[in-house]
C-alpha cells in the first residue's frame, strides 16, 4: 500500500496550507470520516485508556451539526459509540462490517456474516495461549480478535508473532492478519478494508454526490486503504508527526497532513464554522 506515494514529510498541512485545502474542497460540503485511535485520541498503551477528551467531543459534535460525520474504527461499534458519547454520528465498527446511522439504524454488511463461530474459537485460543505472556492484551471483537503487544518485552514479542502465524497457517483460506501500531488483528479473509467500507458508506448513506466531497482522517496503516479508495475524488488527511521515527519513513496516499490530535481538533473546529 502507498509504496510509491509521497513521503509524509512532503505533504502540505490541512491547517497552515488552508488555501490549498480550500481549493481541493472547492465549495463542496464535506462528508467527514474519522479514525478513532491516534486521530481523535492519542495512541496509548492500553486500548481501554483511549478516552476522547471533552474538547474533542465538542469539536466533533459541532461538526456533526453541519455535515455527516462518521467514525470508522477497527474497534467494535458499541465500544466506539460508548467512547464517543455523541448520538448523531454514523459509526462504522469492525473496519466497517458493523455500521450504525442515526437515520437508517443498523447497516451490517453481508460480507461479515458466517464467521462468528470461527472468530469465537480463534479468540478463545488466542486468549489461552497469549494470556500468559506478560504485557499481552487481547481485545475480542465482533468480527475479529486483536492482540496488542506494545507492553510486551522485546524478548517475548516473537512468541506473539509465532502464535499469530500458527493460527493463520491452520486457516489459510479463512483468516488473515491486519498489522497495526503494535497490534496484530486476526480477521476473516475477505476482500474488505476501510477503503471499501468508506465507499460502501458513501453509497449506503447517499453521499456519493457531486456537491459532497469525502474527507478521511487517519493515522494507521489500515487507513491507507481509505486514502487510496478516495484518491482523485476525495481528500485524505494523514495524522502523525513527520519527526516521529515511526512516521519519518512513511509513504502515504494521503493528500494533507495534521501532525497531532490537537491539530485534528483545531481542524475540525475550522470545518464546523
Amino acid at each position: 500500500m502507498s509504496e510509491r506515494g509521497p513521503s509524509v514529510r512532503d505533504l502540505p498541512s490541512a491547517l497552515s496550507d488552508a488555501e490549498a485545502f480550500s481549493e481541493r474542497l472547492a465549495g463542496r460540503l464535506p462528508a467527514v470520516f474519522l479514525d478513532y485511535d491516534g486521530t481523535l485520541t492519542p495512541i496509548v498503551d492500553r486500548p481501554q485508556d483511549a478516552v476522547i477528551s471533552e474538547s474533542m467531543r465538542e469539536a466533533v459534535r459541532a461538526l456533526a451539526k453541519r455535515c455527516t460525520v462518521c467514525v470508522v474504527s477497527g474497534r467494535d461499534r458499541a465500544v466506539v459509540q460508548e467512547l464517543m458519547g455523541v448520538d448523531d454520528l454514523v459509526v462504522a465498527g469492525s473496519h466497517g462490517f458493523d455500521i450504525w446511522s442515526p437515520d437508517a439504524g443498523t447497516l451490517e454488511h453481508e460480507a461479515s456474516s458466517g464467521f462468528d463461530a470461527l472468530v469465537a474459537r480463534v479468540t478463545n485460543r488466542v486468549q489461552d495461549e497469549a494470556g500468559g505472556i506478560e504485557g499481552a492484551l487481547i481485545e475480542p471483537k465482533k468480527a475479529s480478535v486483536a492482540v496488542h503487544y506494545r507492553l510486551v518485552s522485546d524478548s517475548k514479542r516473537p512468541r506473539i508473532k509465532a502464535l499469530v502465524d500458527r493460527v493463520l497457517a491452520e486457516h489459510p483460506d479463512e483468516l488473515k492478519v491486519t498489522p497495526g501500531k503494535m497490534v496484530y488483528e486476526i480477521q476473516p479473509k475477505l476482500d474488505w478494508d476501510k477503503g471499501k467500507a468508506v465507499l460502501h458508506l458513501l453509497e449506503a448513506l447517499d453521499l456519493d454526490r457531486e456537491e459532497i466531497v469525502a474527507l478521511y482522517l487517519g493515522d494507521d496503516i489500515t487507513d491507507e486503504h481509505a486514502f487510496e479508495a478516495l484518491k482523485g475524488t476525495g481528500i485524505g488527511v494523514f495524522v502523525g508527526n513527520p519527526d516521529d521515527p515511526e512516521v519519518a519513513s512513511r509513504r502515504t496516499a494521503a493528500d494533507f497532513v495534521l501532525t497531532s490530535v490537537q491539530e485534528v481538533e483545531r481542524f475540525l473546529r475550522t470545518l464546523a464554522r
